[in-house]
């Protein structure tokens, strides 16, 4: 597990903006602490028609996780734990774009018991089932439950949510999916 993981916690996308296949049916077991995975490559969420790449994402000098350029990708806080070792792995998308829905459009759509597949740079794969789905006032983000809880290889999917402020150009909160 990489240093960091908890930092994300002020992390919920820095810039939220106002813009599929079935996964493979081979999963592997979460990895140890002291083994590393391979880094992730594709998130697929059958549920909610989700097949998309991902890219990695830095922090800002503010610890918040700079959003992926591109609406049509999702990224993961690659200074966190790869998506299947312990810890918890962050993987962040935006909600919409000025042109219409993007990769994350349908994640509060979620419900305990959906799956979430990421593939991984060496043709592995892990999967994760949700656990709970909630919504934050991005001012209000309870970072240790979010970034910190839970034992073995957690997932984190963050999205934005909730009321569009237009003065703001950005959200007013942010929505997280849990996952084991």
């Amino acid at each position: 597990m990489r240093a960091g993981a908890f930092l994300a916690g002020a992390l919920l996308l820095a810039a939220c903006a106002g813009e599929g296949a079935p996964p493979a049916r081979a999963s592997v077991a979460p990895v140890s602490a002291s083994e590393d995975v391979a880094n992730p490559t594709r998130v697929r969420i059958p549920a909610i028609k989700v097949n998309s790449a991902i890219i990695p994402l830095k922090l800002d000098k503010k610890g918040k996780l700079i959003a992926p350029k591109r609406f049509d990708v999702a990224g993961w806080h690659k200074s966190g734990p790869e998506p299947g070792e312990k810890g918890v792995a962050v993987i962040a998308a935006h909600v919409d774009s000025k042109s219409g829905p993007a990769v994350f459009y349908r994640l509060r759509e979620l419900r305990a018991g959906h799956k979430i597949t990421v593939n991984r740079a060496d043709g592995s794969s892990v999967t994760f089932t949700v656990y709970r789905v909630a919504r934050y006032p991005k001012n209000n983000v309870p970072n240790k439950l979010v970034y910190a809880s839970g034992g073995g290889a957690q997932l984190r999917l963050i999205t934005c949510g909730g009321t569009f402020d237009r003065s703001r150009r950005s959200y007013r909160d942010n929505i997280v999916v849990f996952a084991r």
